[in-house]
């Protein structure tokens, strides 16, 4: 158990650094994210080779795995946004807007999974909305502002896409789920920048060790850790502790990069992660209370 916290912690850190990472870069928001996926699923390829574990792919239906192209493809969109935005608006306004995510998920949950919509989901959304117009709201608007709290939104609704498909893609889970999410977000990043890169690819060699960093240690290690850690935690610890990564994400790019957030965008912050938080513990606090008690149910 303690094994899985460490694992757990560090992915979350991991994940954490993307911006930082992404930061010493020198290529187009796409290319960073082609480059990530691919080395990330080869690392995971060859872990999963390494452990011998049959394939879980090959004995599910189609629906299942359209499901997970759909979600691979989800996947490699948002990164692609999110990375878009680190480079225009900063890591840290970045960060909070692609972790309204979540709690796009939760608000579709009644709409995709049947669920009841509660009190505290309702309340949480409407935090999370008033946080989104705190951190980007007051700021001066530009072109360029405006299109890089475009791709935070846009990525957030991606996360929400990749989040939902992947819950219908029952049978495939584990490190082989996230290595097929790596797979399909690739070539679909491929076909991207196939299509709108004119000339050769070129990377310059000051940013080649920062490449291999993001795609072995942040994507696939990082997948590997979390993955492996979180089927030994409780659901309840997974959602709170979830809470580090924007979180370290934010305290990196202060530190790191200097990016300081206004009072009034410090105020969005807290609505965004506390509403985002307080929707999906509370929420699920209370489904977990109107359940039907199991010994019960003959």
């Amino acid at each position: 158990m303690n094994r899985a916290y460490l694992s757990y912690f560090a992915a979350l850190v991991l994940f954490g650094t993307n911006g930082i990472v992404a930061s010493m870069i020198d290529l187009p928001s796409y290319e960073i994210v082609l480059a990530r996926t691919l080395v990330g699923a080869l690392f995971l390829a060859v872990v999963f080779a390494v452990s011998r574990r049959k394939m879980q792919i090959v004995r599910v239906g189609g629906k299942q795995v359209a499901c997970l192209v759909v979600s691979g493809v989800a996947m490699g969109a948002s990164w692609m946004l999110l990375f878009e935005a680190y480079r225009l608006v900063g890591v840290s306004v970045s960060t909070l807007l692609y972790y309204c995510g979540p709690v796009i998920v939760m608000a579709l949950a009644p709409v995709v999974f049947k669920e009841r919509m509660s009190l505290a989901l309702v309340a949480g959304f409407a935090a999370v909305l008033g946080g989104m117009v705190c951190v980007n709201g007051f700021a001066p608007p530009s072109a360029e502002s405006s299109w890089g709290f475009a791709c935070g939104v846009l990525s957030a609704i991606m996360y929400a896409v990749m989040v939902i498909a992947n819950k219908l893609a029952e049978g495939v889970t584990g490190i082989e789920n996230s290595l097929w999410q790596l797979v399909f977000a690739c070539v679909s990043v491929f076909v991207f920048t196939v299509a709108n890169h004119t000339g050769e690819i070129s990377i310059p060699a000051e940013s080649i060790a920062p490449i291999l960093f993001l795609g072995v240690v942040n994507t696939g290690l990082g997948c590997y850790w979390y993955f492996s850690s979180i089927k030994h935690l409780s659901a309840q610890t997974v959602s709170i502790f979830g809470y580090l990564e924007p979180l370290s994400a934010l305290a990196f790019s202060a530190v790191f990069l200097g990016e300081q957030l206004a009072l009034v965008q410090v105020v969005g912050a807290a609505l965004i992660l506390g509403g985002a938080a307080f929707g999906e513990l509370v929420g699920r606090k209370k489904r977990i209370d109107a359940a039907p008690d199991a010994g019960s149910a003959k």
